[in-house]
């Protein structure tokens, strides 16, 4: 099982929000996951963003693989 952090898409038909979860690679994309790392509203402005720092680098040390879109989140907040 390889686990990759990524974004699942939450909201209603044109009001997206997003949950960074880390989950099984093979997992739909908003199918099962893992552990809710934290959220992304980008309907607000600015965009909001909330980040568990401990719970993310609990899953990097784990070795998990992040996805183009979580990982300029995560560049974003300084976390890679």
């Amino acid at each position: 099982m390889a686990v990759r952090i990524r974004l699942a898409r939450m909201g209603a038909k044109k009001k997206p929000f997003y949950r960074l979860v880390a989950a099984d690679s093979e997992s739909p994309r908003d199918g099962r996951f893992l552990e809710v790392l934290g959220y992304y509203d980008p309907m607000k402005d600015p965009a909001e963003v909330k980040i568990h720092d401990d719970k993310v680098n609990y899953w990097l040390s784990k070795g998990a693989g992040v996805t183009d879109s979580a990982r300029a989140l995560l560049k974003k907040e300084g976390l890679l």
